[in-house]
């Protein structure tokens, strides 16, 4: 990650380096006066909260947990509308059967939600265990595991292994009729007027940066595919039709049964309003 050392002017921007983050930030790197910090989700609240970043694309749940108050800013998401491919749980065995899940650390919300899905679904609490998969071999995956971005793609347990599968968006959709959205952009809510014209520049900034790039989906995976460990044409398929990146009231309302949900299973510790910072974006 870059130096937190900035002027009062340098707009600094806390971004995920997975394939589906890339609608959102491709092209970012040569904004004028942006810098840019690359974290995984789980990460980048911290960084925000300690005011390393004006903007950070963080897991929504960590809005609930932040020491300081952390506000919505409406202007793109990592969401779904049915499955995903990129959060799923893996199982050796039915998953009626698990005692444990072993928990991919790179995403907050993700664990959550599956809280929220073995309760509400099948009546289950297993024990939670973290787990820094980018670590772990493929022939180590535990018996019960779930595992988000990239490398559930890449480098996932197999069928053939793992033959008992859950994928979260569609487990979600199927639960509650609506899509649901894993991380969104989030400023701190206690900033002072020069630190909100910052958000407020970087606000319009990548709200343009995610209008630009839902036309450039083939050419951002014929360019960023490989390196990710997908083919091209999954890619495609993956970022044109699996996931939603633009905030709406629908992905709003999502985002509050979810953690109203995750608060009733004591997810969430210490539920704290849903703050939405749409006083920051310009007239369109």
């Amino acid at each position: 990650m870059s130096s937190m050392h900035s002027t009062e002017t340098e707009l600094r921007l806390g971004v995920v380096s997975y394939l589906n983050t890339l609608p959102l930030i491709d092209g970012l790197e040569r904004a004028k006066g942006v810098r840019i910090f690359s974290d995984v989700p789980s990460m980048l609240a911290g960084v925000l909260e300690a005011g390393g970043t004006d903007l950070s694309l963080c897991s929504v749940i960590d809005q609930q947990r932040a020491t300081v108050p952390l506000a919505l800013v409406p202007v793109g998401q990592i969401g779904c509308d049915g499955a995903t491919w990129t959060v799923r749980l893996f199982s050796r065995r039915p998953l009626q059967e698990m005692e444990e899940v072993a928990c991919d650390t790179d995403s907050h919300t993700s664990v959550a939600l599956l809280r929220v899905l073995l309760s509400e679904q099948y009546g289950l609490t297993p024990a939670f265990v973290p787990i820094q998969a980018r670590n772990v071999s493929m022939v180590d995956w535990p018996d019960v595991v779930l595992l988000i971005g990239d490398k559930v793609v890449r480098s996932g347990p197999s069928v053939e292994t793992h033959p008992f599968q859950l994928d979260l968006g569609a487990a979600w959709h199927e639960l509650t009729g609506l899509p649901f959205v894993f991380a969104s952009w989030f400023c701190r809510a206690d900033i002072d007027e020069p630190a909100r014209d910052r958000v407020r520049r970087l606000a319009i900034i990548v709200d343009h940066a995610r209008r630009r790039n839902a036309r450039r989906i083939p050419n951002i995976a014929h360019q960023h595919a490989e390196a990710h460990g997908w083919r091209t044409d999954q890619a495609i398929e993956y970022l044109e039709s699996r996931l939603r990146f633009e905030c709406t009231p629908r992905s709003l309302e999502s985002i509050r049964v979810f953690l109203d949900a995750a608060a009733k299973i004591d997810a969430i510790p210490d539920p704290q309003p849903l703050r939405i910072a749409d006083d920051l974006l310009a007239p369109a």
